[in-house]
């Protein structure tokens, strides 16, 4: 299998046997990629790049170890982006904000212990600027384009970083995921997006949306790319104020028969796009058919969480974070970004710690579904919209598009974003699982063997690299 960007497959296991046979190099690697990269030209994927020489010089460090010290590292040679919210040691952190921009000292800690095992930092790619969105379109450094239509959104905030998965220019990326941003550009882009229990991949060295709830993510063209990444990043950090121990229940195989929970048919909304509820329908068998058997859960509880991050005391977590230059550079942020985050500043400590307590009595009643159900499954989007819908009405939209993910990190639940088919115009959607906090490795064994299940191609690397409109091929795609 190729890759869109040319013959170097990037998928964890076939690189490391490109590597194994000595077809490649990271030297050839690292020249491929950035070569494709300035062929792409300004595509709204990346806010800075590694200098070539200093990516050449790391890849040669890594050629230059002996072979025992090569075996050592499970990342040795492996190509990775950092979404620009996250620091990294010799690039500009904006968080999307030329205003905001920053020299960061200290790599954030999973960056470092990336770094540490081996793998190759390309560079720091665009988002909603300061992770405020799930559209991928509040940016001034242009819009990342869908792989598969350019005309629609391609998911935020973490869009650049799911692009360059999809587009075969990294194996696998380092984002942020607060209300969806690690799982909404997944399924725009057909990748895989893995948001771990909150606390487990340090914070410290990242520009906070709301930090008390939010987590670093990963995306990778597969479930188990994804999670090689994720044993990596993930440690505890004495540092981070909301880190926890590593007290992951162990990995387990997937059961013969396992219980599935969908949310009740009245609470199912696919905003009139009755082509994605047929995709989320088929989903639901082929569940069905690995084993699982499906319960119609309440919704309500979820809906009420989703209402909390943006119209609750979340959005001053959000103001108080970014507070100094919200207030003295108002005209530096997006007028849409302004808006919401201007909107922290009313709310009073009295509705923090009265949602604080509502939203504990809403995590008990999600609590008692897992005596029913082992995996929660959801769209992971009920539908996608062009740039010209969003622009048109931006929170509306927006809102609708977190209709399945906001409540996830409130909740303090762990959850794996995977593609689950494509829409007759060619788009991608796809389902998410949902498991209890640390129960991370189950949410991944159900979302690996729904994945490969499902038999599809990997990202956007199917597509012609000069055709990026998918509608028009539509016919390769289902083929």
């Amino acid at each position: 299998m190729t890759t869109q960007a040319g013959s170097i497959d990037l998928e964890l296991p076939q690189l490391a046997a490109a590597y194994a046979r000595g077809s490649v190099t990271p030297s050839s690697v690292v020249e491929h990629i950035l070569q494709e990269i300035a062929s792409r030209g300004a595509d709204g994927v990346w806010i800075s790049v590694v200098p070539r020489e200093e990516a050449l010089a790391r890849a040669g460090q890594l050629e230059a170890l002996p072979g025992r010290d090569r075996e050592a590292l499970p990342l040795w040679g492996i190509p990775f982006s950092v979404k620009d919210c996250i620091d990294t040691v010799g690039l500009p952190t904006t968080s999307a904000c030329p205003a905001f921009s920053y020299s960061p000292a200290k790599n954030n800690p999973a960056v470092e212990r990336l770094l540490a095992a081996g793998a190759i930092l390309i560079g720091k790619t665009n988002m909603d600027q300061f992770a405020t969105g799930l559209v991928g379109v509040r940016s001034p450094y242009g819009v990342a384009r869908n792989p598969f239509d350019a005309a629609y959104i391609p998911g935020g905030s973490s869009s650049g970083a799911a692009i360059s998965v999809a587009a075969g220019l990294v194996s696998f990326a380092l984002a942020t995921d607060c209300g969806g941003s690690g799982r909404v550009p997944a399924a725009f882009n057909n990748v895989v997006g893995l948001k771990p229990t909150r606390g487990l991949i340090s914070g410290i060295g990242s520009v906070s949306a709301c930090r008390s709830i939010e987590t670093l993510s990963l995306f990778a063209l597969t479930v188990g790319d994804a999670q090689a990444a994720f044993e990596v990043a993930h440690a505890f950090d004495e540092n981070d104020p909301f880190s926890r121990p590593d007290a992951l229940a162990p990995s387990r195989p997937l059961p013969a028969k396992f219980n599935f929970g969908v949310p009740g048919a009245r609470w199912l909304d696919f905003f009139g796009n009755s082509d994605a509820a047929a995709l989320f329908a088929l989903a639901v068998e082929r569940l069905e058919s690995l084993g699982g058997r499906k319960i119609e859960v309440d919704y309500t509880p979820f809906e009420e969480i989703n209402d909390l991050l943006f119209k609750g005391p979340w959005l001053a977590e959000r103001y108080g974070a970014l507070q100094r230059i919200v207030d003295e550079q108002p005209d530096a942020l997006f007028p849409i970004t302004r808006d919401i985050l201007v909107g922290g500043r009313s709310i009073s400590g009295a509705e923090v710690y009265a949602a604080q307590q509502r939203l504990n009595i809403l995590k008990r009643q999600v609590a008692k579904l897992w005596d029913e159900i082992d995996i929660l499954a959801v769209p992971t989007t009920g539908t996608i919209y062009r740039i010209d819908e969003v622009e048109a009405d931006p929170i509306t939209l927006n809102a609708r598009i977190g209709t399945y993910t906001n409540f996830v990190n409130l909740a303090d639940l762990s959850a794996v974003a995977v593609p689950s088919g494509f829409l007759p115009n060619g788009l991608p959607q796809g389902i998410t699982l949902i498991a209890p906090a640390l129960a991370d490795r189950h949410a991944a064994a159900v979302a690996d063997r729904f994945h490969r299940a499902g038999g599809l191609p990997f990202g956007a690397r199917h597509l012609p690299a000069a055709r990026p409109n998918h509608v028009k091929q539509r016919e390769e795609v289902l083929s």
